[in-house]
């Protein structure tokens, strides 16, 4: 079992920045991926970030630019650095981990970015 904890969510404005962070705790392998998804009502959850425990990152276009993700293998942790944020990046985000076929999912955490 794998435990995700997520924390950073909130309300900004237009144009303004937050910084999502999540812990993982648990049975963690050593080759695994962390991500960041989000989903809004009636749409299906869309990947965000990702980064592998080598360090290699995808980013899904509507945030190139703008988001940074990193991740601390030492403390299982995964960030997410979102700058000029947007209304559209409004969403319920999500710590995703991936590691020997087993996939676990954070409880959410609220952004909300008003124009």
């Amino acid at each position: 079992q794998v435990q995700l904890v997520e924390s950073g969510g909130g309300l900004v404005q237009a144009g303004g920045s937050l910084r999502l962070s999540c812990a993982a705790s648990g049975m963690i392998f050593s080759i695994n991926t962390m991500a960041w998804y989000r989903q809004t009502p009636g749409k299906q959850r869309e990947l965000v970030a990702a980064v592998t425990s080598g360090g290699i990152t995808n980013y899904a276009d509507s945030v190139k630019g703008r988001f940074a993700v990193s991740r601390d293998n030492t403390k299982n942790m995964i960030d997410l650095q979102m700058n000029s944020l947007k209304p559209e990046d409004t969403a319920v985000y999500y710590c995703n981990y991936r590691g020997s076929l087993l996939n676990y999912w954070g409880q959410g955490t609220q952004v909300t970015v008003s124009s």
